[in-house]
């Protein structure tokens, strides 16, 4: 009798946690689905490609002023950055070519997959986002990364991820270290996730 009562008990358990992390992973989806993202890899893990790789950031970010700034929505974003990939690229290989580099880079729109990320005052749950993606040479270093729409990592032009995504979301992802178990439960099912996937 006792053992079926812990069983009971268990089972209850698992079901609350279940139905709530089933609410959790949905709020997250909409993060996933309202955000565009850029990210850059570097051709190594060097200190030189590490550098270089900031310093296409940093250009980056400062030619992108303005050039979100019609967006009404996720799909004006990806038509911009699909409309202005020559322009990424450009940008990137002139920062190579003048820093002495002999590799090139690429930009391409697709799909990048993150783990959970922490961005100042708000958080990304571990998935699959689209992203503008800048691969410098073989694309084998560390990643830098952050959101060009919602416009949060373009200096002259803030926006908020509550301007895309709904309440709750939103207070998800600034409630960061509120959340970092449930992070850290959705980081696991999305690996298993993209392992079953491949």
């Amino acid at each position: 009798m006792k053992r079926k009562i812990h069983l009971s008990v268990c089972f209850g358990l698992i079901c609350a946690v279940l139905c709530s992390m089933s609410h959790f992973s949905a709020a997250c989806d909409d993060l996933r689905q309202n955000v565009l993202r850029l990210h850059i890899i570097a051709n190594s893990d060097s200190e030189a490609d590490q550098q270089l790789k900031l310093k296409i950031r940093d250009e980056i970010l400062a030619k992108n002023d303005g050039l979100f700034e019609n967006a009404q929505n996720l799909q004006d974003a990806e038509n911009t950055v699909c409309s202005n990939l020559a322009f990424f690229e450009e940008i990137a290989n002139d920062v190579i070519a003048e820093n002495g580099f002999n590799y090139t880079a690429t930009a391409s729109f697709g799909v990048s997959e993150f783990s959970t990320r922490y961005y100042d005052d708000f958080t990304l749950p571990a998935g699959d986002y689209k992203s503008l993606i800048i691969t410098l040479g073989e694309a084998k270093g560390k990643n830098w990364w952050c959101v060009v729409y919602p416009t949060i990592c373009i200096p002259a032009a803030k926006g908020e991820l509550s301007d895309t995504v709904n309440d709750e979301s939103a207070q998800i992802a600034k409630g960061g270290k509120r959340f970092v178990m449930r992070f850290k439960t959705v980081e696991i099912y999305e690996k298993i996730k993209n392992f079953i996937n491949r």
